[in-house]
Formats: C-alpha cells, sequence, structure tokens
C-alpha cells in the first residue's frame, strides 16, 4: 500500500489509511500521502498533492484555533526539521513533527446542518445519532444549534460506531467527555463562523484528542475535505444534497458504479482524479485565501 517515496528510514509507529506515524524518539513525525480512503477502504488511486493539502489547511486551522485549546505540533516547516529528515524532499509541505500524545479513542463529530447519515436517521426517527431534534427539518437544513455526536475509534480494522453521551462517560470519564464536548462544539463554532465569511459552509467535522502532560489537546488533522464535509454558501440550497468540495464526491462516485464497499477498491479513472484535485484545492484556496 506504501508508495516507496512515502517510506522514510525511521520506525514506523503506524500507517493508517492516508498517514504514516514514524517515532522520533522525543517526537513523532507524521506524514500525510497522497492515498483517500472512502467507506474504510484505501482507493489504490493516488491523488496527486492531496497530502499537501490536507497538512497546509491543517497547519492553517491549527493555528487559528490555538486559543481555544492547545495542539500537538511541535513544527510543520520542514526547513525547521532535523537535518536527518531534510534528505527526504518528500516530506516538504505534507508532514508534521508533533507531541507524543496518548490518543482519546472517540471521534468528536459535531454536525451543524442535516446530511449524509444523520439526515437518513432523521427521516426514521426525528432524532441524529439519538439526540431528538425539531419536526420539520429538510435534508441539508441547518440545525438549530450544533450538536456532538461522537463515535468510537475502533482499532484492529473494526468499523467506528455512532455512540451515545452517556456511553462516552462510561468509556472515558465524565469529566473528559464534558471537556470533549465543549470544546469540539467551541471549535466547530469559530470555523464554521470564519468559513462562513470565505463562502464555505462547513456542514460537519470531525476532531481528535489526546493526553499529553495531563493535559487534553488537539491532535491528528482538522477542518479538512477529509474530515468535514464542506459546501459553497453561495449555492447552498434546503432540501437537497448539496455539490460538496470534500471527500463526498468520490463515495458518490463509488455508490454510482455500485462497488460492495469491501476491498479491493477499484481504480478511478482521470477525471475523478482530476475533479477530487479541484475541490480540494478550491476549498483551500478560499479558506486560506493562497494559492496551492
Amino acid at each position: 500500500m506504501v508508495n516507496r517515496k512515502d517510506v522514510v528510514g525511521l520506525p514506523l509507529v503506524h500507517e493508517g489509511k492516508i498517514r504514516n506515524v514514524y517515532d522520533l524518539g522525543q517526537s513523532y513525525l507524521i506524514v500525510a500521502s497522497d492515498r483517500i480512503s472512502a467507506f474504510d477502504c484505501v482507493i489504490p488511486t493516488m491523488i496527486p498533492n492531496k497530502g499537501k493539502i490536507l497538512h497546509k489547511l491543517s497547519m492553517f486551522w491549527f493555528d487559528f484555533v490555538q486559543n481555544i485549546v492547545p495542539n500537538h505540533i511541535i513544527t510543520g516547516n520542514f526547513e525547521s526539521f532535523p537535518t536527518m529528515l531534510r534528505q527526504y524532499e518528500y516530506l516538504r509541505d505534507r508532514s508534521m513533527l508533533v507531541k507524543k500524545a496518548k490518543r482519546v479513542d472517540i471521534e468528536c463529530i459535531v454536525r451543524g446542518y442535516l446530511a449524509g447519515s444523520g439526515w437518513k436517521e432523521y427521516k426514521n426517527s426525528q432524532t441524529v445519532c439519538g439526540i431528538e431534534l425539531p419536526v420539520g427539518l429538510r435534508e441539508s437544513s441547518e440545525l438549530p444549534e450544533p450538536v456532538f455526536t461522537p463515535s468510537s475509534k475502533e482499532r484492529g480494522g473494526k468499523h467506528d460506531e455512532n455512540i451515545s453521551f452517556e456511553e462516552t462517560v462510561k468509556r472515558v470519564g465524565r469529566n473528559v467527555a464534558e471537556n470533549l464536548r465543549k470544546i469540539s462544539l467551541d471549535l466547530y463554532k469559530k470555523a464554521s463562523k470564519y468559513s462562513l465569511s470565505k463562502g464555505i459552509i462547513v456542514a460537519d467535522t470531525k476532531f481528535e484528542f489526546g493526553f499529553y502532560d495531563n493535559q487534553l489537546i488537539l491532535i491528528d488533522e482538522i477542518l479538512t475535505p477529509d474530515s468535514s464535509r464542506f459546501w459553497e454558501s453561495d449555492k447552498y440550497e434546503v432540501g437537497k444534497s448539496q455539490d460538496s468540495l470534500d471527500k463526498q464526491y468520490v463515495r458518490d462516485y463509488l455508490e454510482h458504479v455500485n462497488w460492495d464497499k469491501s476491498s479491493p477498491a477499484p481504480e478511478f479513472p482521470e477525471d475523478v482524479v482530476k475533479n477530487t484535485i479541484k475541490k480540494y484545492v478550491s476549498v483551500y484556496e478560499k479558506l486560506t485565501g493562497e494559492n496551492l
């Protein structure tokens, strides 16, 4: 699964669907590859420069929300890396040195709009992840208030599952669970307000946290097209699915080709690769105001 240029001569701690984590002794090196995944499977086709977009956008957001919660970043600047790492030009603009945090095994999902699995559940029960919502909402409706809908962070290839807040309390303790909820909602509210000023609706997103020196910190990636649902505000229309600037395009393509959602995943045709890149670049440039 690893492209040879992804390989760094360091101990590989974890090879995720998208990121590789290497042990530097006092810190980790996290490298965002150009892989893309959907339905918990890695697609065999690479998306050129996707890892750079994820990295640079995450770095932008980590800086933007640092007044809300500390994060794991030591540096994402290639020129500040140790000399032994700068021999790997591949790492430039796609990797970060981070603190060795102990991950909290909860995915902290915040939903501000009714979409995806949330919309499917609401149609059946007028709830999202068991949270009761007002009658009469339509697909893509903005929720009265953003809701915190955690999921499990499973290991060993198991699928993550939506869990209740009380189940979260059972797993991590009430104090930690309440902090996860409050911080996640605060992050979402600040980021969504900013994004809307740039013409982007953050419909939903997920955060991950860990403990470092007994303090809860933000880790992994944040508010990227892999971890969020982004809509263009000038095209937003309640009552239908939206044309997302995120990974939803890939999911929709895979649904269209009737793939059975089990490995091996199909290769992507050239037009799907180009359209995916275009969406990722577009949301990056809209949110940061920078050309990639």
